[in-house]
């Protein structure tokens, strides 16, 4: 999506068929959720009923470009910036670039990674990649490109609708067919064992540009693997029963918000969140190399 796309679609000019940028959706009955969670701490359970109202989404998430054409226009810092850091994962790096956390070894802290220098100031420029996703951006740097393009994050239910392509269940925006290391990879995930060995079987270590793999029925994508992608809404454990028992640590803090469509590093033996109802938890000023966003839109 160019900038005079994202300009017409935030002027509710974009409707069905004019435009290659956004897919549209009625609204309507839809649920989001499964009844067959595999990370039941998440929340991804029970399946809900919701009724959505007609929206579009982008068909791929802001690129590096994008955001820098942001950047330019109005001068904004990221979060990253102003800590001075950010998380890389380390099979991106050097052994010695930064200190390895004792619970998740596969994650530095950086100094200098953020959106436009992704492995630090000694690593290569957004400019190597325009295509890509645009990464280290919290959700707070997420909602003000939005706001900046009169667009909006998407709510998970919105994002789960748009995955499925609709609303008839699917586990996976291609259908129900599981990926595996060897001959079905139509997503950017790891292969192999995680996190020492990746085959790369998908052709990707790393992101891959945005526009990669084949898309959903609605056109969109990379809505699983790839990059995480922030919603909209506080991450929330809609069991209550399951919040009491919930072991992901985001869920308990206030400021909490959603990601969906796990990324490149997830794998079923490990991360398996690039179901369409598998979800994260985030603080809203969190951002690492594997985290990005798309735009939603509210029809004229």
């Amino acid at each position: 999506m160019g900038l005079s796309e994202i300009k017409s679609a935030a002027g509710h000019k974009v409707h069905e068929g004019e435009a290659d940028s956004v897919a549209w959706f009625d609204g309507g009955r839809s649920h989001v959720g499964t009844a067959r969670p595999e990370h039941e701490a998440d929340g991804e359970g029970p399946e809900r009923p919701v009724k959505l109202q007609p929206f579009g989404i982008a068909k791929r998430t802001v690129t590096n470009a994008e955001f820098a054409a942001f950047v330019r226009q109005t001068g904004y810092a990221t979060e990253a910036e102003a800590y001075g850091w950010s998380f890389v994962f380390a099979g991106l790096l050097p052994e010695s670039r930064a200190q390895r956390a004792p619970e998740t070894p596969w994650w530095l802290a950086v100094d200098g990674a953020l959106w436009s220098a992704p492995l630090g100031p000694d690593g290569p420029s957004w400019e190597d990649a325009p295509d890509h996703p645009v990464v280290h951006v919290s959700h707070t740097d997420a909602t003000a490109y939005a706001t900046w393009a009169g667009a909006r994050l998407p709510s998970e239910a919105e994002w789960e609708h748009a995955a499925r392509g609709g609303p008839a269940p699917a586990r996976y925006p291609w259908g129900d067919e599981e990926p595996n290391d060897d001959d079905f990879m139509p997503c950017n995930i790891w292969q192999g064992r995680f996190p020492t060995s990746n085959t790369c079987k998908d052709g990707f270590y790393g992101a891959a540009p945005a526009e990669s793999f084949a898309p959903n029925s609605a056109g969109l994508f990379n809505m699983s693997g790839n990059v995480w992608e922030w919603c909209a809404e506080p991450f929330r454990i809609a069991s209550v029963k399951k919040a009491a028992k919930a072991r992901n640590a985001e869920a308990r803090q206030q400021n909490a918000r959603v990601m969906k469509g796990g990324s490149f590093l997830c794998h079923r033996s490990y991360c398996w969140r690039y179901r369409i109802a598998a979800r994260m938890g985030r603080q809203a000023d969190n951002a690492s190399v594997h985290a990005g966003f798309r735009l939603a839109f509210d029809p004229s």
